[in-house]
């Protein structure tokens, strides 16, 4: 059987052509995708069919017999096996296990195909047309059932496996015109089918691999119109599937973006010199009303000489959130959520800046609550906090809309007032002040607690009392401060005397941090004398200090500063301690049944450690409590809310006696001598210095004493400087004096002498 008896040359040629073009297009896939081996397979298969093929119809010039069967059987082998291990390749049957089991297989089929023909040479050609027919057939059904994306590749190998089949049964030396061509059709089908197969399976690729991103991914061209996008970016868009984004403008994809801001932003990528990714942030409104807070990563694509561009799309709302929170954390306050410290000096320096470039004021109020430890003390820092929260809202609701409001810490409010006209910030402050310690006043309900509140107010205006925010700030605290002395619910506007006054007390601050360790304190004793006999029953213990660096330093001078720092608490510690033992010096002399007389103030009360200290230093010096006796002011008792009263109860229960300082110069005094039991009232200078010469001050101190004898209280007048002064106080029933005209404070030694001459006088 020789085929140049029936087909020419050229329609051999071709067929030729189209095996190795197949051939080569399945092996270039397999160079170009390394991944794909079941091309790889299938195109040397399908090279060891075409060699078979040329072997028996051109090999017949040139090669015996015998080796041409060999070399055809050896090809039908290796084209089945390259045909099927492609296959189980692609399936992912195939493993390096079975190599052993191919290859004794193959070499038994090749002897077989090799005897067969060489038994029967008609069969050759029918035969490896009928068995590659076959393998292919069988090629076709696998990959219809196992692959989506090769059915069409399947369904064209299925129809060659068919027809080699049939022409192997009914092929015919007349027909084998039509075998070349339909053989010819069906390989130009194959590999089309491969070819969409292969672009099909990258496209899938890709499309899974832009899927897989955690990101929104979208492809845009230059007219604004999406080419590809994938479904993490469908789904942050608000749309159903990435179809749904395909060939739509990018502004119909967001209801707020406008063409002209699309073409903006393409032209950023044709710009010289750009970095890339562009990276920025922006929110996006979806067509649900949602808002999207996102992250866009933009890189030029060129594709065909066309610039793309590749846009990211990463939801940053967690991110957002985060930093939310960290931008409240930073700059509002988590008790009462207004501005902080750090908040209010950015938004004063913001508004000193306006205000000075547009010949505007602005003013400071510093607000301070009076008393509000003692609500922490006594309620704990719950009902503290809900204080705070509670004051913060009533001064929001009595400000302008524009003015800011800030806890500055503890305490301790600003509120500042921008943009005032020229020469109105005082007065705007003013008002402004007065609605505030208006509100304040007012009682707040707490856990059925009902607190009374005062609030100092100091403030300081741009350009009047500074130039800059920290000026301001320092300047209105310097002010509240002075509200603060006058008393409670009082308005200060900053002045340079409180300048110089900050000062000094900033120098007294620094000088009184080492007194104590020093030894820089004293303390001098003034007598309090028997009214009827003249006699030292009680002494007065009045502390002096000097400074190594500020010389001697009035009490009226430092002690403010000391109360204010917190100090007093260690200096009263120490007038405690250095005063009983003093009395404990005097026990054995003419001074040995002296009551001595100390000032405590508020901040000692406050202390959970005062009576315990009360109670050491009786104990190590041997004195009985009746030895001490702790004098009082009225700015101690004013804002009792129980723990005052506790803390003279366990005084008390020590033997130690209270007394009221300065009676007559508070508005509610007469309201102590009910609530607290105290023991002794000690009558102002103030009403002492004119009794005699005043009817007036003559019945009110008189008036002071009789109601003193009708509560059981002793009663010491001070500032007694005349000899009338004591005799009419004798007449009126005072029991004790005190004053210069008995005698000034005095060092112990003197102390002692003054006694013994009043001894001796009394004698």
């Amino acid at each position: 059987m020789e085929p140049g008896n029936y087909l020419s040359e050229s329609m051999m040629a071709a067929a030729f052509a189209s095996d190795a073009i197949l051939s080569v297009l399945l092996i270039f896939l397999w160079l170009t995708q390394r991944k794909e081996k079941h091309a790889l397979f299938w195109g040397m298969g399908q090279i060891a069919i075409m060699i078979g093929v040329m072997t028996w119809f051109v090999g017949a010039k040139f090669l015996p017999h015998q080796i041409r069967l060999f070399i055809c059987a050896l090809m039908l082998t290796a084209g089945m096996v390259g045909y099927w291990g492609g296959t189980q390749y692609f399936l992912g049957d195939l493993r390096r296990r079975h190599l052993r089991g191919i290859l004794i297989a193959a070499a038994a089929l090749t002897g077989i195909f090799y005897l067969l023909w060489n038994a029967y040479y008609d069969l050759v050609a029918p035969a490896t047309a009928s068995i590659s027919g076959a393998v292919m057939l069988w090629m076709g059904v696998r990959l219809v059932q196992a692959q989506q994306r090769y059915r069409w590749l399947g369904y064209t190998l299925i129809a060659r496996g068919l027809f080699n089949i049939v022409s192997s049964i009914t092929l015919t030396p007349e027909l084998y015109l039509v075998w070349f061509a339909g053989t010819s059709l069906l390989k130009t089908l194959s590999m089309l089918g491969l070819i969409y197969s292969v672009q099909d399976e990258i496209q899938q690729r890709y499309a899974r691999t832009i899927d897989s991103l955690s990101h929104g991914f979208l492809i845009r061209d230059r007219r604004g119109y999406v080419h590809v996008a994938n479904e993490r970016c469908a789904s942050l868009l608000g749309f159903d599937s990435p179809s749904d984004l395909v060939g739509k403008h990018v502004c119909e994809l967001l209801p707020d973006l406008t063409p002209a801001i699309a073409d903006a932003y393409f032209q950023r990528f044709e710009a010289k010199g750009v970095q890339y990714p562009l990276t920025e942030t922006a929110t996006f409104k979806l067509h649900n009303g949602v808002k999207l807070p996102v992250e866009m990563m933009g890189s030029p694509y060129i594709e065909r000489g066309r610039l793309y561009c590749l846009i990211q799309l990463i939801d940053i709302s967690e991110r957002k959130k985060k930093d939310d929170m960290l931008y409240r954390a930073a700059r509002i306050d988590p008790v009462t959520g207004f501005f902080n410290r750090h908040a209010l000096s950015v938004s004063l320096a913001q508004e000193v800046a306006g205000a000075a470039a547009a010949g505007r004021e602005c003013a400071v109020l510093f607000l301070d609550l009076d008393k509000f430890k003692r609500v922490n003390d006594s309620f704990g820092h719950a009902i503290g906090d809900e204080l705070l929260r509670q004051t913060a809202h009533r001064l929001y609701g009595v400000l302008r809309p524009d003015d800011v409001l800030a806890r500055f810490g503890g305490d301790e409010f600003i509120v500042v007032m921008p943009d005032l006209a020229p020469g109105t910030a005082e007065q705007m402050a003013t008002e402004c002040a007065e609605r505030v310690i208006g509100a304040i006043a007012n009682r707040f309900d707490l856990s059925h607690h009902a607190i009374a509140l005062s609030a100092s107010v100091g403030v300081a205006c741009y350009p009047l009392h500074g130039s800059d925010s920290d000026m301001l700030i320092r300047n209105a605290d310097i002010a509240m401060y002075e509200a603060k002395k006058a008393g409670r619910g009082e308005l200060r506007f900053f002045n340079d005397a409180m300048n110089a006054a900050a000062k000094e007390a900033l120098v007294i601050d620094g000088a009184l941090r080492g007194a104590i360790e020093a030894g820089e304190f004293t303390l001098l004793y003034q007598p309090i004398v028997d009214a009827r006999t003249g006699k030292p029953a009680k002494v007065e213990a009045l502390l002096r200090w000097h400074s190594a660096a500020l010389g001697w330093v009035a009490p009226d001078r430092f002690i403010p500063v000391a109360e204010d720092s917190g100090m007093i608490v260690a200096i009263g510690t120490w007038v405690l301690n250095e005063a009983c033992r003093q009395v404990a010096r005097w026990r054995d002399g003419p001074l040995g049944g002296l009551t001595i007389s100390i000032n405590v103030s508020a901040w000692q009360l406050a202390d959970p450690a005062f009576v315990g200290l009360v109670e050491q230093a009786l104990a190590s010096n041997g004195l009985d409590g009746h030895r001490l006796e702790l004098e009082l002011t009225e700015r101690v008792l004013i804002d009792d809310g129980g723990q005052v009263r506790a803390v003279l109860r366990r005084l008390r229960a020590l033997g130690v006696s209270m007394s009221l300082d300065d009676f007559g110069t508070g508005y509610s005094s007469l309201s102590y001598l009910t609530r607290f039991q105290l023991n002794t009232l000690k009558i102002d200078r103030a009403f002492v210095m004119d009794i005699e010469h005043s009817e007036r001050s003559n019945s009110l101190v008189n008036a002071i004493i009789a109601m003193g004898h009708s509560l059981g209280l002793r009663l010491v007048a001070e500032g007694v400087e005349t000899a009338g002064q004591a005799a009419i106080l004798e007449t009126m029933g005072c029991h004790y004096l005190q004053g210069y005209y008995l005698s000034r404070p005095i060092a112990p030694d003197e102390l002692l002498r003054f006694a013994g001459a009043r001894r001796l006088s009394a004698s």
